[in-house]
């Protein structure tokens, strides 16, 4: 199910020099952010739990995403290209599947690793901060990363639905209306992340349970009907 020229393409177009120069500029960003705090106050559990929890998990994590996921495919529907991939002997499935590997990695090497290591250089994964936050990282990209695929898949507008939806129900409904906090991918990934961390270093406003379950639901929903309209999209060429 994974496709190694499918993967080859997708990276090359993810690692473009646009993209590229917005991947790097954020990790970097928070990097900096934290040997300054780090310089300043010192090391403090408090400081390094806000930082990683609001800049780096709260909106470096989610926007990495949103390039990559839709970055993934999206330019591709856009400027027709995707045909020339669709006439491949290729099943649909395989391309989804690949681009979202492809996508999930990128996330991950992009956020999780910068979140790691900023924990460190915050307070030196004092009760498993940086860890926890890291973990947390690594779970939120897989989901991003396929929500966003799909929105790729269904609108050429994906990176404005993609940063509403991270930008705006996340870091502003989420932060003032409790009930939607269960509907937001920072938190279930926050509910992992808990587990990895010290006891009461990290909170989440979901239980592990739900939060797992509904991770799983949505990686597996977002990819299966991503398949579709990428199916969809190819019967529509063909008529």
């Amino acid at each position: 199910m994974f496709h190694p020229t499918v993967a080859r393409l997708t990276y090359r177009a993810l690692l473009g020099r646009r993209r590229a120069m917005i991947l790097f500029a954020l990790p970097a960003l928070l990097v900096i952010i934290a040997v300054a705090v780090r310089t300043l106050t010192g090391a403090d559990d408090t400081t390094a739990g806000g930082i990683l929890g609001t800049f780096a998990l709260g909106t470096m994590v989610p926007l990495i995403g949103v390039i990559a996921g839709t970055g993934a495919i999206g330019p591709e529907i856009d400027d027709g290209s995707v045909v020339y991939l669709l006439a491949k002997p290729v099943p649909r499935p395989t391309i989804i599947l690949t681009k979202l590997l492809v996508a999930i990695g990128v996330t991950v090497a992009f956020s999780a690793i910068p979140v790691l290591l900023a924990g460190f250089l915050l307070n030196g994964n004092s009760q498993q901060i940086a860890v926890g936050y890291a973990v947390a990282a690594a779970i939120a990209s897989i989901a991003y990363s396929a929500l966003f695929l799909l929105f790729g898949t269904i609108t050429r507008h994906a990176v404005v639905f993609g940063l509403v939806y991270a930008l705006v129900w996340e870091s502003l409904f989420g932060n003032l209306v409790p009930g939607a906090r269960t509907l937001s991918i920072q938190q279930w990934a926050l509910a992992l992340g808990q587990k990895a961390a010290a006891e009461g270093a990290i909170s989440s406003d979901v239980q592990l349970p739900l939060a797992v379950g509904l991770l799983v639901a949505l990686t597996a929903g977002a990819t299966w009907y991503a398949s579709r309209r990428l199916k969809a999209l190819t019967l529509a060429g063909e008529e």
